[in-house]
């Protein structure tokens, strides 16, 4: 039994009693279907939030007192004894015994280690986590301890740190208790400092009945915190703000040092007194800062506002009238009343005085907000019968206690919702205990200790909420429920539709799941169309990607209502501030992602809807966004507004419209088109923009040609165009418009017929056209027509000419004389300058006197070019001279050659045959090895005998000479060869003796023939000392194919 003692069990014990079904929990009610299709989960509802549990435990004697936290249950019996469990360990249960003293209170830390307990005896003892015996603190004997205010940070189980403990006399002390050790003989007394630091009993003697003590900021090792107390008494509740600066004992002093000659301002009075009064905080967690306080207070009198004076003890409040107020901390109380409406007698009320902290602003010296107070429930005469023994405060209900039973009531609405009886069997309950640490909820009695499991206590927050008209808190409180956020959504929506508020009732009812045509015939039929169409674009931007058809009924919905209401508000001046705010939106609207790429498909549609509206400027700026660069194009057109176009037309990447437009605009801004054809550099093809350069007006009063020669001259010189079309275009437009521009142009192409980009046929032609002798000319010259260019050259100007005739190459001398000679012709028989023809006859040593006589006129004297004639006497005989001093050196070279030829047949070189060996060692280049290291005898067999005394067999000579011949001579080689070989089989096959009348004589002399021919390819000269060798210098000493084999031969 001991190990299962405090499980919970999986099902509650149900016990006698029958909760409230006029509250807020009525587990038999469902949620009402929405159109949406969900559905309400109604689990939860079968369940209740707070649900007893009997522990499975049984007291050994009876119980007196308990406290619970971190786990830990202190529990008092009959006989003086402290049983001390640990839930976590539920079977190392132990107990302490005490004193014959009655217990008064305890009081257990928040973490479960440390125990104070008063008696009624006034004496105070202590019981630390590790204790086996209570201690007595005798520095607080006398004191009947009322509450204790613990440091919640603290985690050490051998001291409390510094606390706050209030007397049954309204003194507040401070103290701090070392646990000590129980095996130790002389021991030192635990309270180690006794010492009071605020009296609240000044005025009379009253207790204080509850303490807590907030570290607001900073930490327990900070130098610097700022601490919070909130005291209470049965009529009174205070609050004290300060800063601790010095953790030098007591620290808690400097906080009260403010209020020692005064009252704190920041206390509330609430007259009448139940004789006992308990001060409960919620914290949601241990650490955390707390979120709201609960006050059991005594009698609450209704008071009127002038009766309510704040800050001042009052027992003479006057009966209330039907004006009612609630209670505040800042000044005069207001807001709703304390009790029902329907009490109209003066009656004393007493309840749980709850509110909220707020620690944002630590400058106030009220840091609770939203108080007000809870009436204890009344019966049908409007009365308290029974006043609760004890309460627990959480996040959203306040359970009070009775004596048979416990009752829920839900702060926010203060309704009871749940009522817990208890059966006799049971006995009298006796207290009710939260575990701040865990949470859990704990009740007893002399026979039982019980357990309340709590299941999500904010269940139903967001139908109070809702039912308040706080429709934020109730979308909080819905978290993930999203029927209870359809719900909510739908009456916030409702409301404001109902205040006229359409705007705002729009965009509520599109993040419903109500049925769309409802919500459309709403505003439809209320006329609210601006409403309807902030209801169609949330709806829209709700919508998921998917839902395309969806998205485009509303999109193109949408569009019509932006539409029509521009169109109203368009004509009508004094809404045009309203105009701009709708037609801005209705861009933003359209230039939306999202409604882009639904109109993709349906760019004809919302056309014909501008269009039917007459909204030209918005039709253009839909256009822009949908890229629809073409369609705008044309309309800046028709417009004249060619500027408008160009700007448009530099933004798309559509090259195509430049082809497409060019030609218009070119006729109209040329400057500012062929600017933009420039900034576009690669992109665009000049080919085709040719159509746009050639639609140019001859009475180019807008620069159309000059622009157009820029844009091409662009192509040509950045651009690195080739294109012969390009060319062409350009050298047409400088023919007709700018002569000095194209002889620049054709002397940058050059005088290369193969080299020039445009068709020199074409241009030539088109400079005769327009008379462009000059260009004409250098088009002549480059076909290599140079007759032609000297010919047309003479019509412009002789120097021309020249230069045309100096242009054939320097070996066509022919060429060169009779184009000099045409200029002379020119200048004897146009001109009639003889000066002139004499200069040329100075300019081209190729003509001579002789050869411009003919042109001159009979009676043309000799005295004219007497001179030229003398100079060319003289050039002749001193040509004459030369040439006898070159026959006579000749004929001296002659003599010696036969001179030579006469000593080599008288030569005679002597030499013995066994010494004069043939020697190839020094040859480098030949490929067979028999070869290159060789001697036999000279005589041996036919040689070949140079002047410069090298020796060779004939067939080693032939054989070396061979490799050095061309194909051509080696295969003529071969022939001689072997014609010499077929003549030598058919001699030998003759007899020995010749018969008489056989004629040898033809193949003697056909063999020398041969061998003539043979020695004229071979022999011609030495092969060491020759041109031969002199060739063969750069060759490898070993050529590839050999050298190949023998890498081979080596793998």
């Amino acid at each position: 039994m001991a190990s299962s003692l405090f499980e919970q069990y999986n099902e509650a014990t149900a016990r006698s009693g029958t909760p409230f079904t006029s509250g807020l929990q009525q587990p038999s009610t469902r949620s009402a279907p929405i159109s949406s299709g969900y559905v309400t989960a109604s689990i939860e509802e079968d369940v209740k939030i707070f649900t007893r549990q009997k522990i499975n435990f049984t007291p050994p004697r009876a119980i007196t007192h308990m406290v619970a936290n971190n786990n830990m249950l202190m529990i008092a019996m009959a006989d003086r004894t402290i049983l001390r469990i640990n839930r976590d360990q539920p079977d190392q249960r132990s107990e302490v015994k005490l004193s014959d003293e009655k217990i008064h209170k305890m009081f257990l830390d928040p973490s479960g280690q440390h125990l104070i307990i008063s008696t009624e005896t006034l004496d105070v003892l202590y019981v630390g986590k590790k204790s086996r015996k209570a201690k007595h603190l005798a520095k607080m004997k006398g004191h009947l301890i009322e509450s204790v205010g613990w440091n919640k940070m603290n985690r050490n189980e051998t001291t409390t740190t510094e606390i706050l403990l209030g007397t049954s006399r309204g003194c507040i002390f401070e103290t701090l208790i070392q646990a000590g050790d129980d095996g130790r003989f002389f021991q030192q007394n635990p309270d180690q400092y006794w010492k009071m630091v605020y009296n609240l009993g000044k005025e009379s003697t009253v207790p204080v009945t509850g303490l807590h003590v907030e570290r607001i900021s900073g930490s327990t090792q900070s130098d610097k915190r700022t601490i919070f107390i909130m005291a209470t008494t049965p009529e009174r509740m205070y609050q004290f703000i300060g800063t601790i600066m010095s953790t030098e004992a007591p620290i808690f002093l400097q906080v009260f040092q403010r209020y020692e000659n005064t009252i704190p301002t920041g206390f509330l009075e609430l007259p009448g007194n139940i004789g006992y009064s308990q001060l409960q905080v919620y914290t949601p967690k241990q650490k955390s800062t707390p979120q709201g306080f609960a006050w059991m207070s005594g009698q609450m009198t209704h008071i009127r506002t002038q009766s309510c004076i704040y800050g001042t003890a009052r027992t003479d409040m006057v009966a209330p009238s039907v004006e009612m107020l609630k209670i505040s901390f800042f000044g005069i109380m207001s807001i709703n009343s304390f009790c029902p409406l329907h009490l109209s007698k003066r009656k004393r009320c007493p309840g749980v005085f709850i509110g909220n902290f707020d620690f944002q602003e630590l400058t106030r010296e009220n840091l609770t907000k939203d108080s007000h107070l809870l009436i204890y429930p009344l019966d049908k005469e409007g009365t308290v019968q029974i006043k609760p023994i004890s309460m627990i405060l959480t996040e959203f209900h306040v359970l009070l206690l009775y004596s048979d039973r416990v009752q829920v009531i839900c702060t926010l609405n203060e309704t009871p919702i749940d009522e817990d009886l208890y059966q006799v069997k049971f006995g009298k309950l006796l207290g009710m205990c939260r575990d701040a640490t865990k949470g859990t909820i704990w009740t007893y009695s002399d026979q039982g200790v019980f357990m309340y499991k709590v299941t999500r206590e904010s269940r139903d927050v967001w139908k109070i909420y809702l039912n308040k008209g706080d429709f934020n808190l109730a979308l909080t409180f819905c978290q993930d429920n999203q029927a209870q956020r359809d719900e909510v959504l739908r009456k916030q929506a409702q409301h404001f539709f109902d205040e006229k508020q359409f705007d705002k009732s729009a965009l509520y009812f599109a993040s419903t799941e109500m049925s769309f045509e409802e919500v459309t015939l709403k505003f439809i039929e209320a006329d609210q169309k601006e409403a309807l169409r902030i209801f169609l674009q949330k709806k829209m931007a709700n919508l998921p990607p998917e839902d395309k058809a969806q998205m485009t009924m509303l999109v193109i919905w949408l569009i019509e209502l932006f539409l029509n209401q521009v169109g109203i508000l368009r004509n009508q001046p004094a809404s045009k501030e309203k105009y701009d705010s709708v037609h801005d939106g209705f861009r933003k609207f359209i230039a939306q992602k999202r409604v882009m790429e639904c109109l993709k498909n349906n760019v004809d549609t919302v056309y014909d809807l501008i269009a039917s509206h007459g909204d030209v400027t918005d039709m253009v700026f839909f256009a822009m966004l949908m890229k629809d660069y073409e369609r705008v194009i044309s309309h800046h057109i028709q417009g004249e507004d060619y500027q408008a176009a160009l700007e448009v037309l530099k933004k798309t990447s559509k090259k195509e419209l430049f082809y497409k437009f060019s030609p218009v605009l070119m006729q109209h801004i040329p400057k500012e088109l062929v600017t933009a054809w420039i900034i576009q550099d690669h992109s665009l093809d000049p080919k085709k923009l040719i159509p746009a350069l050639v639609q140019y007006k001859h009475n180019d009063a807008t620069g159309q040609t000059h622009e157009g020669i820029r844009y091409l001259e662009f192509c040509v010189t950045k651009l690195k165009k080739e294109e012969q079309a390009i060319h062409n275009y350009l050298v047409s437009l400088y023919a007709q418009h700018a002569e000095n521009q194209l002889m620049k142009y054709l002397l940058l192409e050059g005088e290369d017929a193969t080299r020039v980009h445009y068709d020199l046929k074409y241009a030539l032609r088109l400079c005769s056209e327009h008379q462009l002798k000059r260009a004409c000319v250098h088009i002549y010259t480059t076909m290599e027509l140079y007759e032609e260019a000297v010919d047309l050259a003479l019509q412009v100007d002789v120097d021309l000419a020249k230069r045309c005739a100096e242009k054939p190459e320097e070996d066509d001398e022919g060429m060169k004389r009779k184009l000099w000679l045409q200029i002379a012709k020119h200048v004897v028989k146009e001109q009639s300058d003889i000066q002139k023809a004499m200069e040329i006859l100075q300019e081209c040593p190729l003509l001579k006197i002789e050869d411009v006589l003919p042109f001159f006129p009979d009676f043309v004297t000799i005295d004219h070019f007497k001179d030229a004639i003398c100079s060319s006497l003289e050039n002749y005989n001193q040509h004459i001279q030369n040439l006898q001093t070159d026959m006579d050196e000749a004929s001296e070279s002659a003599e010696a050659i036969r001179a030579d030829i006469h000593n080599m047949r008288n030569n005679l070189e002597v030499f013995i045959a066994d010494v004069h060996k043939m020697m190839d060692k020094v040859r480098r280049r030949d490929r067979s090895t028999q070869m290159r290291q060789m001697r036999s005898p000279l005589l041996s067999r036919a040689f070949y005998l140079y002047p410069c005394g090298h020796k060779f067999h004939a067939d080693c000579l032939i054989k070396e000479v061979t490799i050095h011949l061309s194909p051509t001579q080696r295969i003529h080689l071969s022939e001689l060869e072997h014609q010499i070989s077929s003549l030598k089989v058919s001699n030998s096959k003759r007899p020995q003796m010749p018969r008489k009348g056989d004629d040898l004589t033809p193949n003697r002399e056909e063999m020398e023939r041969l061998q003539t021919q043979i020695d004229d390819i071979v022999a011609a000269e030495c092969v060491y000392c020759g041109d031969v060798m002199i060739r063969s210098i750069d060759k490898p000493f070993i050529e590839q194919d050999e050298l190949e084999a023998r890498n081979k031969s080596w793998e």
